[in-house]
C-alpha cells in the first residue's frame, strides 16, 4: 500500500519543539512519506499542496490556527501536544507511535468541526476584514472598560440590545473555552451550532443561548470604548468603533482533526476539564 504523504507543521524558532520534532520524525517514518515540514503560522499554504495528512506540533493554538490554515485544502489534521493543555491536541509523541498504524490507515478516526466565517463590515455595509474562528469569536469591551453596547440581530431580525462587557459566539467545539469559563453550557462538537453568551450583561433576563448553525448573527456596535476589539480564537484581534457590525455565519468547510482512538470526548471532558469533579470526601481520600 502507498505510503499517505504528510507535512509537518511546527514552530522551529521555540526551542522546545526542537526534540518533539525529531522524535516525531522517528516515529512516523516507517509509516508515511514526509513531503514538507513547514513553519506553524498563518501564511496561506501553496495552493496547489497535495498531502493527505498534517500534523502540527504545539498546544491548542497551534492546533486551531493550523486547522484554520489547511481548511480549503481539506487535509486532516493529527495534533501532537507539547503545550499546557491540550483539549485539541489529543497526542503526545508516545501515543503518536502507538497508533500509528490506525492514523495513517486508510481510514483514520477524524472529527468535523464547524468554523465560523466572521466579517465586519463599516455603517455603509462595506467590509473591512474577513477571518475564520475555529472556536469563538468574542466582542470585547476593552480600556478604559466602560459596558458597551451592542445591537443583535438574527436574521435580520430585531433582536435584543446587550449593554455590558461584551458577548462570545462560539462554536460547539469551542464551547469549552472561553464560553465555558463565561457560564455558557458545553455542546460536544458533533453538534453544528452557534452559542451565544453575554459577557456580564446589564440584564438578569439574558442567557446563553444555543443557535442553529444556519442562522446569521449580526452585532451592530451602537457603544463603544478606545479599545474596543473582536478578537477571533484568543489569537487574531481588530479594533471595532461605533456603528460597525459584527456578522456571524457558518464557514462553508469544515476543520478535520484526526482524534486518538484510545479515548473519546467524555473521558477527555473527565480527565482534563475535570467535568462535574465532586468534592474531596474523608471516606473516598483525595
Amino acid at each position: 500500500m502507498t505510503k499517505p504523504r504528510v507535512i509537518i507543521l511546527a514552530d522551529t524558532t521555540r526551542p522546545e519543539v526542537t526534540q518533539p520534532l525529531q522524535q516525531v520524525r522517528a516515529s512516523i517514518a516507517d509509516h508515511v512519506q514526509i513531503i514538507d515540514e513547514l513553519q506553524a503560522n498563518g501564511e496561506p499554504l501553496d495552493s496547489t499542496i497535495t498531502a493527505d495528512m498534517a500534523i502540527a506540533i504545539g498546544g491548542d493554538g497551534t492546533i486551531m490556527s493550523q486547522a484554520r490554515r489547511l481548511v480549503d485544502h481539506n487535509i486532516p489534521l493529527i495534533g501532537v501536544n507539547i503545550g499546557r493543555f491540550g483539549f485539541l491536541a489529543e497526542f503526545d509523541v508516545n501515543s503518536l507511535e502507538q497508533q500509528a498504524r490506525t492514523l495513517f490507515s486508510a481510514a483514520p478516526p477524524i472529527r468535523q468541526y464547524m468554523l465560523l466565517n466572521v466579517q465586519v463590515c463599516q455603517a455603509n455595509g462595506t467590509e473591512i476584514h474577513r477571518a475564520l474562528a475555529m472556536n469563538d469569536a468574542v466582542i470585547t469591551a476593552g480600556p478604559p472598560f466602560r459596558m458597551i453596547e451592542l445591537h443583535q440581530y438574527v436574521n435580520g431580525n430585531d433582536g435584543p440590545v446587550l449593554n455590558g462587557d461584551g458577548v462570545i459566539v462560539s462554536t460547539a467545539g469551542g464551547s469549552t473555552a472561553y464560553n465555558v469559563s463565561a457560564g455558557g453550557p458545553i455542546v460536544h462538537p458533533s453538534i453544528e451550532a452557534m452559542i451565544i453568551t453575554p459577557l456580564a450583561v446589564h440584564s438578569l433576563a439574558f442567557r446563553p443561548i444555543v443557535a442553529p448553525a444556519d442562522e446569521q448573527l449580526r452585532f451592530r456596535i451602537t457603544r463603544c470604548n478606545d479599545g474596543t476589539t473582536l478578537v477571533l480564537d484568543g489569537q487574531d484581534t481588530l479594533p471595532l468603533s461605533e456603528d460597525m457590525s459584527v456578522i456571524i455565519t457558518r464557514h462553508e468547510k469544515r476543520a478535520k482533526l484526526v482524534t486518538n482512538p484510545m479515548t473519546s470526548y467524555w473521558k477527555v471532558l473527565l480527565e482534563k476539564m475535570r467535568w462535574a469533579a465532586p468534592p474531596t470526601y474523608r471516606d473516598r481520600g483525595p
